[in-house]
Order: C-alpha cells, then structure tokens, then sequence
C-alpha cells in the first residue's frame, strides 16, 4: 500500500454507478485508509474510464414500495459529517456526477480529464443530493454558482469546473490518475503534522464542526423522503423506458402520460 493509497471504484460494466453493496464497501475502505498510519494520502478514482455516474438507478428503481427500511440508501457515505483524517485527492475521468459529484467533492483535491463531466444529473429523475453536495458545493465555488448547478442539474465540461474551481488541475484524457499519484507522492515528504494541522485549520475557518454537522444533517432530513416521491418513479423511467440516457435531458417530463400507460400495461 506504501505512502499513497490508491482507491478504486471497479464497476466499470455500470460506468461504476454505486449501489448499497458498494457505497458501504467503498465507505469501509475509506475507514482502513484512515486508520492505517503508513498510509499519508489517498487517491479515489473510477475504474475503467469514469470515476463515478452516481447512483445505481436499477435498484431505485426495482423499489417494491412496501417497505420503506429496504429502499436503497447510501447511510455510511451521507453520515460522514467529520473531516477525513487524512488528504484525498480526486481523479475524475469520463462522468463524475450525482453522487460521483458529491464524492469528488468530499476530497481535498481534485485533478480531472478534459473529456470528464460533472454535475447533479440526477436532478432529471428527482434524486436528491443527500451526500453533502448541497453544503461543500456552495463553500468551494460560491452560492450563486453553486445554485446553477443544482437548480439546472446541468452537465458541466472539465474546462469550466476547472475555470471555477471545482477541479484544481487539468489534464488529458487517460492522464487523471497518472497526475493524482504525482500529486499525492508530493505530499508525503512534507512534515505531515503542520501539514495536517494546516488542513484542519483552512477546513475549520470554511466549516466550524457544528455547522457542517447541522447542515449535512438538514440536507438528509430535507430531502431523504423524496427518494420514494420522485426517485422510484423517476428511475424507472431511465431504467425501463430509456428516458435521460447518454445525459439527455430532452423529453424528460413530456413522456409521462405514454410512461403511465406502458407501466399500466405491464402490470
């Protein structure tokens, strides 16, 4: 494992959507990352071409509707509300959005492809951000931007995240991982406890403890409901009426009634 540690989300046959399974697998190695003291820096990147397309809209989807404890959550990522102990850094390559958004935005450092994409695309099928991207997106790049993004839901190129902030560094298509290890490899050799402290300072002067705990906790109780409301319906239209593919937002809202129809027929 050495100094650096690179953390891979390997789904790559779904464009590595995270699932129950692996949200709570990739929240876990997060937690042996922290713990391990040999390890200084990690790197989280997607397998395969994309760092993350959010979440697996299939099991949203297949949601039976009778018991609310089993539709699908992602508990142990939108519950971290403390600093990770340790520097992360982001290589975003191919779809970064939904949820994959709100990953790159957990790390402290982003490096991203100029062919990668960002964004709360889950915004067409009313999934609500509930992983923290409400509360760190306003503090990186402002509340006015950070509003477009979230209102809109839009796709954002790799040059305009870069242009505003969301990523630090642009690079090439294939090149993200590559820079990220250099990156990260760049920081083992300072002091790490000023380094550490200086991170925890610059965190604390944009987030006092209690008011990222309240807010992360209001972004959950907000919007968690909203998963049955507008989620399940809105994921099945992209599961089993191919409705939003590819990023389209086009005829996202005027195939309902068609929508409503074929759903009857296959009852």
């Amino acid at each position: 494992m050495g100094k650096v540690t690179a953390i891979g989300i390997n789904r790559p046959e779904k464009r590595n959507c995270l699932d129950v399974a692996t949200a709570r697998l990739l929240s876990e190695t997060l937690d042996e990352f922290e713990n391990n003291d040999e390890s200084l820096v990690a790197v989280l990147y997607g397998v395969g071409g994309n760092f993350c397309a959010g979440y697996d809209l299939k099991e949203i989807a297949d949601y039976d509707g009778k018991n609310e404890e089993s539709i699908p959550h992602f508990g142990p990522l939108a519950n971290r509300t403390e600093l990770i102990k340790k520097p992360l850094v982001a290589a975003l390559s191919g779809y970064a959005v939904g949820i994959g958004f709100e990953l790159a935005l957990i790390c402290d450092l982003r490096v991203i492809e100029d062919t990668a994409t960002v964004g709360f695309l889950n915004r067409r099928f009313g999934i609500p951000i509930s992983c923290g991207g409400t509360v760190r997106l306003p503090a990186i790049i402002g509340y006015s931007r950070a509003m477009d993004l979230i209102l809109t839901g839009r796709k954002v190129t790799a040059q305009e995240a870069f242009n505003w902030g969301i990523a630090h560094r642009y690079t090439c298509c294939g090149a993200a991982l590559g820079t990220a290890m250099n990156l990260a490899s760049s920081l083992v050799k300072f002091p790490q406890k000023s380094l550490l402290a200086d991170r925890t300072s610059a965190y604390f002067a944009t987030f006092s403890p209690k008011q990222i705990e309240e807010s992360l906790q209001f972004e959950k109780d907000n919007s968690s409901h909203l998963i049955l409301e507008e989620g399940v319906p809105g994921a099945k239209k992209f599961i089993y009426h191919g409705i939003g593919r590819h990023g389209k937002f086009h005829n996202i809202t005027t195939k309902d009634d068609n929508i409503r129809e074929l759903d009857e027929n296959l009852l």
